[in-house]
């Protein structure tokens, strides 16, 4: 719901555990050598699966994985993140500040768009100033929520931005932002061309980037099945690709995916469907991953439902969290591949704490859930069906099945899984405010904070917040840990925050999920896996 980009962002389809798990299996040979010929294809085209975007390709609009992993191979910003979440400056020469309030950012001259026109600062402001207009309805508005001038209730213009020369603009904050440098690798922040504002709908459907790939030509993108990228060969920056391309196939089944991979005929596959957990390792010897990633997935049941608002609802969830047995979840379904959650972040995130205040609310424990359970059942008894929805084509129906299953046993009462058959019809109800029960939730990071784990799922004026929790004292936490003078003073009231959240229980935590793919060791070589689970398509290199 990872990104995903964000980061969604919602997860179409997430991988496996987290860092308290054994290290990564093998990774295969790293030389990119072919065994036979001892020869790549520096033109050979990488295939890998991925998931119908659920929007037009504009990066501020893109907030989940199938979109994100198209929109982070095409663009560039100001700065990218390294395979272990490191930012690293791209198009900025240099971020500074002296409060981190006031940022000057200078760029590197050179940069051009696909279609030539250069990057100046002003492709940056006009870009964040669009995407933050209420009458845009960007997903990733809210990303601008802190630059002077933002307003979530009408268009204004964002003054806080200053351009100062073609290479140079200021970024001022209505308040310090210790976490701001961080976050400028995520898309929401990337340059548009002049062109994108003749036609935004057009765009979409065809844009022009400025990154690694671009699309291979005006119908590239065949909805539904897949999208065609080419090498930019203008690109000068840090991910400049080994290879010729990428196709991304749009799979509505993981295991025909892994089928496909098995079989030669999908070079990358970044989450094995649990039907393979138990043997993905044999199939795949000298080809596979197992690695932490900053990945969260979890349930929610909105609040604008009859049984899961006020007193009712906060007993409810936490009847339904207690009767959850995680551990038996993640070691019979998942194979070792997840590790049971003890708060709504990521364990590769550095702030990361287990010993939370009230976790143990994601125990299990049944008899304090049936107990919960009654007491709610005195304010307003329950007599529906406990559903929860999924997408059908990401993965989820056997650990969905399985919860279900724990809830009802538990509880005493009809438990059962919804089945959207596509990540975006799911998405879709959930946006909409059409579910009639609960869903699954999951995000993989933007950037590497704790904030982005719950500012933008949580938070105030966030899109993402599919449960329409409203909390004046954890949105006050929030801003509290943003205006810290550090990341590791943030991250005090980030901890305040989500302690709260294990009170209120807007999302229920599951488990944490590694990133576990496949590959094909006769068609590539000198694959890696980022901290946020995308595969580092630019580095691979083409055998065929």
């Amino acid at each position: 719901m990872i990104k995903k980009r964000a980061g969604l962002a919602a997860l179409a389809v997430l991988g496996a555990t987290a860092i308290a798990l054994a290290g990564c299996s093998s990774n295969g040979s790293s030389s990119g050598k072919d065994s036979s010929s001892g020869s790549t294809n520096a033109s050979g085209i990488v295939t890998t699966n991925g998931s119908e975007p659920q929007n037009p390709l504009i990066p501020s609009n893109t907030t989940e994985t199938g979109g994100g992993k198209i929109i982070n191979s095409i663009f560039e910003g100001l700065r990218s993140y390294d395979a272990k979440g490191k930012p690293v400056n791209e198009v900025a020469k240099s971020i500074t500040t002296d409060d981190s309030k006031v940022f000057d950012i200078t760029l590197n001259s050179g940069w051009t768009f696909t279609n030539g026109e250069k990057i100046t600062a002003e492709s940056f402001t006009k870009a964040w100033n669009w995407a933050a207009q209420k009458s845009n309805a960007q997903g990733a508005s809210y990303y601008f929520a802190n630059i002077e001038g933002y307003d979530a209730d009408k268009d204004s213009e964002l003054t806080g931005l200053k351009v100062k020369s073609d290479t140079e603009f200021t970024v001022t904050l209505k308040a310090a932002q210790s976490d701001f440098p961080l976050s400028l690798g995520y898309s929401a922040f990337v340059p548009l061309p002049s062109s994108f504002y003749d036609d935004p709908k057009a765009f979409g459907e065809d844009p022009i980037g400025n990154g690694p790939y671009k699309l291979a030509s005006k119908d590239a993108w065949t909805h539904n099945t897949d999208i065609k990228l080419v090498t930019n060969k203008d690109y000068e920056g840090k991910r400049k690709p080994k290879n010729g391309g990428l196709t991304i196939t749009f799979y509505t089944s993981q295991d025909t995916a892994y089928s496909d991979a098995q079989g030669g005929n999908l070079d990358i596959l970044d989450a094995v469907p649990d039907s393979a957990f138990a043997n993905y390792k044999s199939d795949f010897p000298d080809s596979n991953v197992n690695q932490p990633a900053a990945i969260f997935q979890g349930i929610y049941l909105p609040y604008y439902l009859d049984h899961w608002k006020g007193e009712e609802g906060k007993l409810r969830r936490e009847a339904v969290s207690m009767s959850i047995n995680r551990k038996q979840i993640t070691s019979k379904i998942f194979d070792g591949t997840r590790t049971p959650a003890s708060d709504f972040t990521s364990p590769v995130i550095d702030g990361w704490s287990k010993d939370l205040k009230g976790s143990d609310v994601l125990d299990y424990n049944k008899s304090e859930a049936k107990k919960l359970w009654a007491e709610a059942d005195k304010i307003s008894p329950y007599n529906d069906t406990l559903t929860i929805s999924y997408n059908a084509d990401g993965g989820h129906e056997a650990w969905v099945t399985a919860v279900s299953n724990s809830i009802s046993n538990t509880l005493g009462i009809k438990a059962e899984g919804k089945a959207y058959p596509t990540f975006q019809e799911a998405l879709d109800v959930q946006t909409s405010d059409k579910l009639t029960g609960g869903s699954r939730t999951g995000w993989q990071a933007d950037y590497p904070s704790l904030y982005n784990f719950l500012g933008p799922t949580m938070g105030e004026g966030s899109s993402n917040n599919y449960s329409r929790y409203d909390s004046t004292e954890y949105n006050d936490l929030l801003k509290q840990g943003q205006s810290a003078d550090s990341v590791e003073a943030g991250n005090k009231y980030f901890d305040q925050a989500q302690e709260l959240l294990l009170k209120d229980l807007p999302e229920i935590p599951l488990w944490y999920s590694n990133v576990t793919g496949v590959w094909s060791a006769d068609n590539v070589s000198n694959v890696k896996f980022g901290w946020d689970s995308v595969p580092l398509y630019y580095d691979v290199e083409v055998k065929k």
